[in-house]
């Protein structure tokens, strides 16, 4: 028996408004999961179902209520109808995870009645989706079918073709042409995302300096982009001279140690929550480096899953049809917002991390209705 309760959090450090909180436990799965839902002025609440063996229950809290507003910015600036929302399960996803807990857990999506959709996140897969899908419809991240539109699928290359066009924002920022093919470019992180960029980028010419842990992935793309490419240590790579780096691995990257390394003007990448402190960002302003803050330049991934949530569930809020050609014009714009980001930065002389919450505030906080009538 699936069993609810709506927590009181008001009182957390990291609580800020958050609509409700609930916590739900199944004695037979064992199932103790928590959603949260921060904001839903623009629409229904979507975030991943992170799953992870954390400490206690006050850990899950903090992670969940951190996560969920943070969807809630990231979704309001890529301008996308939608919230933002978390869910946690207290679990090891590699000895406690079970179809039957996914499914309860679906059920536990399906009795927020419609104000979160779940997804993929750390610890939950593709194949716990389809699980969640048979208990609930308010799931994104499912698998393309034949009828899919290629809005569905993986999201890696969409989320890449948004840091593609991130970037050109950032060089016309920094450099005053947005052209990308004179460059050299440092990506930290070959995985599906990075690897992704690089073929973007390479395709206008521009110089890669790469770097990853997996020898294997390095010797691909030496094979494929050739004298385009040069392998660095991993380690360092962000202290290689270079106009860009990219950071598409881990998060966390941008810290005391590193910043005063870094060699280039622009920070752009695929990675999460780059900047170790909040004060960073004020650091790579005092070094004139042009940060693109990572929930503006990342937004492809959150796009493609909004996308394919749409279009699979019917629920368009579009007044034009989702086709892969719509998302990715929707995906594109990320070099328009960033250019606001640069400019909000630059009239009020603040770090752009700090602009680019101002300018998703003004959006999500006045229930400010996203761009719909055209991609």
């Amino acid at each position: 028996m699936l069993l609810r309760e709506v927590l009181d959090v008001s009182s957390h450090p990291s609580f800020d408004k958050h609509e409700q909180v609930v916590l739900f436990k199944d004695p037979e799965t064992g199932l103790q999961a928590i959603i949260a839902v921060h904001n839903t002025n623009l629409g229904a609440s979507l975030g991943g179902c992170r799953i992870y063996p954390y400490a206690g229950i006050d850990d899950a809290i903090n992670d969940v209520l951190r996560l969920s507003r943070g969807m809630t910015y990231k979704s309001a600036l890529a301008g996308l109808p939608l919230g933002g929302g978390k869910a946690v399960i207290i679990a090891n996803p590699r000895l406690d995870k079970t179809p039957e807990m996914m499914r309860v857990f679906g059920q536990a999506v399906e009795e927020m009645e419609g104000k979160y959709i779940t997804a993929e996140d750390v610890g939950s897969t593709e194949a716990d989706m389809i699980e969640i899908s048979k208990s609930t419809s308010y799931v994104a991240g499912l698998p393309e079918d034949e009828s899919g539109e290629g809005v569905a699928g993986n999201p890696s290359p969409v989320t890449a073709y948004g840091v593609y066009c991130g970037l050109k924002a950032c060089a016309k920022e920094k450099y005053g042409s947005a052209s990308l093919g004179a460059r050299t470019i440092a990506i930290q992180g070959m995985g599906a995302v990075g690897y992704a960029l690089a073929e973007y980028l390479a395709k206008d010419g521009a110089q890669l300096i790469v770097a990853d842990i997996h020898a294997d992935i390095l010797e691909k793309a030496k094979a494929q982009f050739g004298d385009q490419v040069i392998i660095a240590d991993a380690s360092k790579i962000h202290a290689v001279e270079a106009d860009i780096f990219a950071p598409c691995a881990l998060g966390a990257g941008l810290n005391d140690r590193t910043i005063p390394e870094i060699k280039a003007g622009i920070i752009g990448g695929a990675a999460n929550n780059q900047l170790a402190e909040r004060r960073h960002d004020q650091m790579l302003k005092d070094r004139g480096i042009v940060y693109a803050p990572d929930y503006a330049i990342n937004s492809g991934g959150i796009t493609s899953v909004g996308y394919e949530y749409f279009w699979r569930t019917q629920r368009n809020p579009y007044t034009y049809d989702l086709t892969r050609a719509t998302m990715m014009a929707h995906v594109a714009r990320i070099e328009e917002t960033l250019g606001r980001v640069f400019t909000l930065s630059d009239n009020k002389n603040i770090p752009t991390g700090e602009s680019s919450d101002q300018l998703a505030e003004e959006i999500f906080k006045a229930g400010a209705s996203t761009q719909t009538s055209a991609a």
